[in-house]
């Protein structure tokens, strides 16, 4: 993949996404620590169990995330920073899901939201653009 203008905007987001994370990871480690949660133990104070479930939540979302952040920035034709735009959604949605979470679970929702709104963008872009390159390639 040639380096352009989107593919730093993407990696610019990914590493904000993976910065994030590892914070998310610190908290867990700080959470142990404050609750003497001993490893490898996943249960204990709640405020611990809110910090390991928010971490691991990430770690299962990245999985969906980052693919198809870089399958639409390789793939998608169209608006160059549109990729980049909804990886930043994305990392919103994050932060929102964890300060939420971390507050009360049960208002976690609109974090939520935001994740399923960038994934579904991302999937869209990233077959807009396989159909682009497709007609071209059939042509």
């Amino acid at each position: 993949m040639p380096i352009t203008y989107e593919t730093v905007c993407s990696a610019l987001v990914t590493i904000l996404v993976l910065i994030l994370y590892v914070a998310m990871g610190a908290r867990v480690g700080r959470m142990r620590g404050k609750h003497n949660v001993a490893a490898p133990a996943t249960a204990g104070h709640p405020e611990f169990e809110r910090a390991f479930r928010v971490h691991m939540n990430t770690l299962e979302q990245l999985i969906i995330f980052l693919p198809l952040l870089w399958l639409a920035t390789f793939f998608y034709r169209g608006i160059a920073w549109l990729p980049a735009v909804l990886g930043l959604l994305f990392l919103f949605g994050r932060l929102i899901f964890m300060q939420r979470y971390m507050a009360d679970p049960k208002t976690r929702g609109p974090g939520i939201l935001l994740g399923v709104v960038s994934y579904v963008g991302l999937l869209i872009l990233t077959i807009i653009g396989i159909v682009q390159d497709w007609t071209v390639f059939s042509a």
